[in-house]
């Protein structure tokens, strides 16, 4: 829990603030009378942005539209050959990230992840990418990197959730790096896999057994969308305490470490994975605050993955709803 000091003068107050539990950022410094007063947030507010022209150009593209962090990915979401990290692009980009006063950012896996496949092509080649995704980030500072699980077609819920925890287990077997793995909430379309807390659950409990995993294990990326569409509700207080709780029973808070803050095109658990802007889905800005005002959201980092034109919107509103 955080622990604060304060010292006060006839001319200045200084707020300090220490913590294990959470990553502050320095928000605001201003003048207030004949006192200077710092505020500090303990959570921050970005959104996914594109690394077009070389992952450097990241952190530019975040501070343009307000952001205090970002997401993005390393390499094409698609497929194909990830770029080059050379040690000139890693010092770049950190200069980049220094110059616009960022010090977290996360990695989103590509879309093709599969961990689940009956193809043990697919399941292998997922494992190396997301492997060299941990690398990656290691290598460029991200906080977190975090992926989808993939689906389970042509087998049944228990074999795939079994194929995806021995993949994660796979992918963190030897790794010593500091960027940590999160895995994603679904929308539940189809036969995808980690769409609801049980599943989730089952995944996390396998990987966690072995006192060897335990400690290289991150936790969950909360994606507000997915969860919507996946039929949880918490767009009141009431409903979004609930639904924490079972949260908190079926996987554990301890593992809630980031969230994807969407609105939904669609409707409660219709299954749909179409990102909206803030306010304007089927959410809506009531529903938002009811989840985001929550003691558990104030302490994790708040990721937009809505389309380019109103992402500034926003992130405005996201900042007013944080207070």
């Amino acid at each position: 829990m955080a622990q604060k000091k304060r010292r006060d003068s006839v001319s200045q107050v200084w707020i300090f603030c220490e913590s294990q539990s959470y990553s502050g950022i320095i928000k605001k410094l201003f003048l207030c009378e004949r006192a200077f007063i710092l505020i500090i947030y303990f959570h921050m507010i970005g959104c996914h942005v594109s690394i077009t022209g070389g992952i450097f150009n990241a952190p530019k593209r975040a501070a343009d539209l307000g952001c205090e962090t970002f997401q993005c990915f390393t390499r094409s979401p698609q497929g194909g050959p990830a770029p080059k990290l050379t040690p000139e692009v890693i010092e770049e980009f950190k200069s980049e990230m220094k110059k616009y006063g960022l010090d977290n950012f996360y990695i989103h896996t590509p879309y093709y992840i599969n961990f689940a496949s009956i193809n043990p092509a697919i399941r292998h080649s997922s494992i190396k990418v997301v492997r060299e995704e941990l690398e990656r980030g290691s290598l460029l500072g991200a906080k977190y990197i975090m992926t989808h699980l993939g689906s389970h077609s042509g087998q049944s819920a228990k074999e795939g959730i079994n194929k995806v925890t021995k993949a994660v287990g796979k992918i963190l077997d030897g790794y010593k790096g500091s960027t940590e793995l999160l895995l994603e909430i679904s929308a539940g379309a189809g036969d995808v896999i980690g769409d609801t807390f049980e599943e989730m659950g089952d995944i996390i409990s396998g990987l966690v057994s072995p006192s060897f995993l335990k400690e290289k294990f991150g936790g969950i990326c909360f994606d507000t969308c997915h969860a919507f569409a996946s039929g949880y509700n918490f767009t009141t207080s009431k409903k979004a305490k609930d639904m924490l709780e079972e949260f908190d029973k079926k996987i554990g808070l301890k593992y809630l470490k980031l969230s994807h803050v969407n609105d939904s095109k669609f409707g409660l658990g219709e299954n749909k994975d179409r990102h909206e802007h803030i306010g304007k889905g089927k959410i809506g800005d009531e529903g938002m605050s009811s989840l985001l005002k929550t003691k558990e959201f104030k302490k994790i980092d708040w990721i937009l993955e809505t389309k380019d034109d109103g992402r500034e919107s926003d992130i405005k509103i996201l900042k007013k709803i944080r207070g």
